[in-house]
């Protein structure tokens, strides 16, 4: 009888937050994720000590960094992921004005570290790079542009996508970093082919690609050096190329033993853009075939729950971030292999490095929130009209 005068009581969902997110989290992922973070620690011990003698610091310094930079990146993405998706859109849109800005503002208040390219911020204890910070928030923000354009009546999402790429993908250029310029350009073209674009748009985006880099090998003397160390038929044994393929060679398929391995002496990013061949030579194939199996398993987890999203927002954004996230491992995979012209691009979640960590476990955090289980239909159900 109350419940019929004053009307019945909402039900809210009063499930506290930790439970929720585990049983609706992705836990294959959530594990090869922390699998990934276990063996870059492991490799970290084989390969920064010789840095950290040759700097002049204690053996394991960069070990204990490495650490403090994992439980970091373990612990932003686990908050992330507790995240909704319109609070992951939210945090998107703030950390991208917070990126855009910091890299436009790099030729002024940047340095290169010597190695040529202005793409650091000096915070004294530590290194940041903006355009590893930008890379999951720019996804998340084109795939809202995409999404809203898709609307009756919506904003021009597509033609703000094109514009701040362009921006984003000249200032990286003029740094220069073709490597990040690179996967900005593929993440955008990625979201676009899921949005449904015109085939002549991508081809003509291939085209545009193509002259950019004919442009840059005859403009840059860096670029060119790389792409002609790359093409050339003999590789020489006192490139890092040549040391990381030795490296690879030597390995075998169960490694020299840990600790007995050279490559490390004698690449100065062993511990960095190179780490697969420490992995390669010190634990052999075994252990570069479990890696390999890692992000294989990230990427079609995550690709396989998407499929059943139905809000485009959620799709996009998950698929632009698991592609980015996939073709980061397989450049730098690529690279050490002689497979792709070195890009300087660090494997995720294995090699060192706080910016790399930090902004890839804001990534997957995204990614884990954004293929969370959610009471909703099947994806196909809308197309058979089950779901009214």
């Amino acid at each position: 009888m109350t419940e019929m005068v004053y009307g019945g009581v909402p039900v809210r969902d009063v499930e506290p937050i930790l439970p929720k997110w585990w049983r609706t989290v992705d836990k294959i992922t959530l594990t090869c994720v922390l699998g990934l973070m276990g063996i870059g620690m492991l490799l970290g011990l084989a390969a920064s000590p010789p840095l950290a003698e040759k700097n002049g610091f204690p053996y394991f310094h960069y070990v204990l960094r490495q650490g403090v930079f994992v439980g970091g990146a373990m612990v932003t993405m686990i908050i992330v992921s507790m995240l909704s998706p319109r609070e992951i859109r939210r945090l998107a849109v703030l950390g991208f004005f917070m990126a855009f800005v910091a890299l436009l503002l790099l030729p002024v208040f940047g340095t290169d570290y010597g190695k040529g390219a202005v793409r650091w911020y000096s915070l004294g204890f530590a290194a940041l790079q903006p355009s590893e910070f930008l890379k999951p928030v720019y996804v998340v923000v084109m795939a809202w542009l995409f999404a809203a354009s898709q609307e009756i009546n919506g904003p021009p999402g597509k033609s703000w996508s094109i514009f701040l790429t362009l921006i984003i993908v000249g200032a990286l250029v003029m740094q220069p970093d073709f490597g990040q310029a690179c996967l900005i350009l593929f993440g955008w073209g990625v979201m676009y082919f899921v949005a449904g674009a015109p085939m002549t748009l991508l081809v003509a985006m291939a085209g545009f690609v193509c002259i950019g880099g004919f442009i840059a090998y005859n403009a840059s003397e860096h670029f060119a050096r790389r792409i002609d160390g790359f093409l050339t038929a003999d590789v020489d044994p006192t490139t890092q190329l040549g040391y990381a393929t030795n490296a690879i060679r030597e390995g075998g398929f169960f490694g020299v033993g840990v600790g007995e391995g050279q490559v490390k002496w004698s690449l100065p990013d062993a511990h960095t853009d190179f780490i697969i061949a420490v992995a390669a030579e010190e634990y052999g194939l075994v252990l570069v075939l479990c890696i390999i199996a890692l992000y294989a398993t990230i990427v079609a987890r995550s690709l396989l729950r998407l499929m059943r999203e139905r809000d485009p927002f959620i799709r996009l954004a998950g698929t632009g971030l698991v592609a980015l996230f996939g073709i980061q491992a397989m450049i730098n995979l690529g690279v050490a292999v002689r497979l792709l012209p070195a890009k300087g691009m660090t494997l995720p979640f294995v090699s060192y490095g706080g910016s790399s960590l930090i902004a890839g476990g804001i990534a997957v955090g995204m990614l884990l929130a954004l293929t969370r289980s959610r009471a909703q239909g099947e994806f196909g159900d809308i197309l058979r009209g089950h779901i009214r």
